[in-house]
């Protein structure tokens, strides 16, 4: 047994039955406790990231908007075009039906676990102000539970890398144009680098440029590409849901095991694709300038509705009517060389440049997004100690960047997949424990402004 085959072992474990059902109860009972907050909320939480309650004297570094850009930027990305490319390629179209029910559920997970990261914030050790679930676990719970917030920095530092991104990005250029996957990584590295020494503040303020206009550029190519084939788009929406409980399948039904496999999928890609429960983007939201933690809840919660529900959902549908009519026993492509397959099927050259400038912002912009969340787990890991400040960090994480552009996507997808199993259980544990003070402290708010 080789490493990566060891690797897909250790997937199939930490994202088994026990971890699907009790994500599943978690959610339940936040959903309770919220009384369909996703649904209640919206018009609120849109009104919040236009500025409309904004707070300029409030504790934080960033803007509503800049959290939320932040937390995009690390979410919509490479996991949208290349991560959903991959659930279907593995679980079939159902994949994308079980991404949504993810999707709907986190975003009432990111409510609860971004309240908290404005609730319980703590200081770093250069005296930031800073959240996050390590903040929350350890001063949430209390100093005794300190060793989760600890597993869960330590899986965080290897599970927030970027090694996806840049690796689907090397694999797109390498094939689509000739370029060596050495090379892009470490042209990469020294433009994430770059980025990187000028701080969150330089951080936020790219993404919040780049998000917005990579989503319409993004939103309108699959647009244009669903128009073009628009007799398909029905009998699409048809196969994901077909697929998703296994009708049409051979002998009449589909095993229990191939179904698990297709929910697997659905639930690890959706992950991967807005980390809702995963415990990320608390640390985006975290430095958000509000004394409000339930305003900001409300804003993440706009997240995966964006990421998934609308972006991922355009990506599928591109990718499954470029596809329609290619059988996929005949070509030997995952991920985003599948998506790049696709588009050019449906427009052509045209397709396949405009995927290419797309692939490009969406890559550059999550690799520094996801530096930030990377960054707050090294500082609370190791707080400046052993000459393990600032510009170590800057090095570990560029050479992170030129390392995933030249090792294989199946390893690198199982690596993600490992650390995001082994974040999501102390996240989503602390989550649930500490719901009750955010049910309390969201009818307070409530009250307050009439919502």
């Amino acid at each position: 047994m080789n490493i990566n085959e060891l690797l897909s072992e250790i997937v199939s474990l930490v994202w088994g039955t026990p971890l699907l059902i009790f994500l599943l109860v978690a959610n339940l009972i936040l959903l309770f406790f919220s009384k369909l907050i996703p649904i209640r909320g919206l018009g609120h939480a849109i009104s919040l990231v236009s500025g409309k309650h904004s707070t300029g004297e409030a504790e934080g570094q960033i803007t509503h908007f800049q959290a939320l850009s932040n937390a995009l930027a690390a979410t919509i990305g490479l996991g949208n075009i290349a991560g959903v490319a991959v659930a279907i390629y593995q679980g079939g179209p159902g994949a994308v039906f079980w991404m949504w029910i993810s999707a709907l559920l986190g975003m009432n997970t990111k409510f609860f676990e971004c309240t908290l990261s404005v609730m319980f914030r703590g200081k770093d050790y250069q005296g930031e102000v800073q959240g996050g679930p390590m903040y929350y676990i350890e001063n949430g719970m209390g100093k005794s539970y300190k060793f989760f917030a600890f597993l869960f920095a330590l899986f965080g530092l290897v599970g927030t890398l970027a090694l996806f991104q840049i690796n689907q990005l090397a694999s797109f250029l390498e094939t689509s144009y000739s370029v060596d996957t050495t090379i892009t990584g470490m042209l990469f590295a020294v433009l994430t680098v770059y980025i990187l020494l000028g701080g969150l503040k330089r951080i936020s303020s790219v993404t919040s440029k780049v998000v917005p206009l990579m989503s319409v550029l993004y939103v309108i190519l699959c647009l244009v590409i669903l128009a073009v084939n628009s007799e398909k788009v029905f009998p699409m929406f048809i196969s994901i849901f077909e697929s998703a409980f296994g009708f049409g399948q051979v002998a009449g039904g589909i095993s229990g095991y191939a179904l698990m496999h297709v929910i697997q999928t659905g639930v690890k890609r959706a992950a991967f694709s807005n980390e809702a429960g995963i415990g990320t983007a608390p640390m985006a939201h975290g430095n958000a300038k509000t004394n409000e933690p339930i305003s900001e809840g409300y804003v993440a919660m706009l997240g995966p509705l964006i990421d998934t529900i609308i972006v991922c959902t355009l990506t599928a549908l591109a990718i499954l009517v470029g596809i329609e009519s290619v059988n996929m026993n005949t070509i030997e492509l995952n991920g985003i060389n599948l998506t790049a397959f696709a588009f050019t099927k449906s427009l052509g050259e045209f397709g396949k440049h405009s995927l290419g400038i797309v692939i490009f912002l969406f890559s550059f912009s999550t690799m520094i997004g996801m530096a930030n969340y990377n960054k707050k787990c090294w500082d609370y890991l190791f707080k400046g100690r052993w000459n393990l400040g600032d510009k170590t960090f800057i090095l570990f994480y560029g050479l992170s960047i030129g390392i995933g552009a030249v090792i294989k996507m199946s390893a690198v997808v199982n690596i993600i997949d490992i650390c995001y199993a082994l974040m999501a259980i102390p996240n989503i544990v602390a989550t649930v424990f500490l719901a009750g003070k955010v049910k309390t402290a969201l009818a307070k708010y409530n009250t307050k402004f009439k919502i």
